[in-house]
């Protein structure tokens, strides 16, 4: 059963019928909103959204996974690789991030998910954004986050997870933000922490 999340909502990541999950996927999808007028289609350009995960222990940065570093240094986070068009919307995802919370180092506390517009265009040129968290081990969905509104900035800051305990939860983030890479983000991403 999926979880529809609102921002700042939060969700615990332990399997229904017990147990802590071992392996999850945040995946990315999008489309091109679609451009009224002839010149405005002549002139509409692919867009390229990025999903990147942000690794930090005691609210310091310490590893990051994005289209140029696919893997985490001890290998628990793996970018599936680099989508510059995105997709027909329809809920597959045009990037995944694949998170093995096992072998997260114990020092790594909160893994950050954010999405940034590479090409520079607005959240108003794109449609059908989503992020979603899925069981690796199952394929089943476990929650999804819209991106709702559009807007006029070229990043989200979109969810989070988290140590909880012995566990990890998620926390749907959602919150507009400027920038083209992870590292315009930063200022953005520690109020989160």
């Amino acid at each position: 059963m999926t979880v529809n999340l609102a921002k700042g909502q939060q969700i615990s990541l332990t399997k229904s019928g017990g147990g802590e999950l071992t392996v999850i996927r945040m995946g990315l999808g999008w489309k091109s909103a679609p451009r009224k007028g002839f010149l405005a289609r002549l002139t509409a350009r692919e867009i390229d959204l990025d999903a990147s995960a942000l690794l930090f222990a005691d609210k310091k940065p310490v590893d990051v996974v994005f289209f140029q570093h696919l893997t985490s240094d001890d290998g628990s986070v793996r970018h599936t690789g680099d989508n510059r068009v995105g997709g027909a919307g329809q809920g597959g995802d045009d990037e995944s991030i694949i998170v093995d919370l096992q072998r997260v180092p114990v020092h790594v506390d909160q893994i950050v998910f954010t999405v940034n517009s590479f090409t520079g265009q607005t959240f108003e040129e794109v449609e059908n954004a989503f992020c979603r968290l899925l069981d690796e081990t199952t394929g089943q969905e476990l929650a999804r986050y819209t991106l709702t509104g559009g807007g006029r900035h070229t990043a989200q800051i979109m969810a989070k997870v988290h140590r909880s305990g012995n566990g990890w939860e998620m926390a749907a983030i959602g919150s507009p933000a400027d920038g083209r890479t992870f590292q315009d983000l930063m200022p953005a991403v520690i109020p989160h922490l």
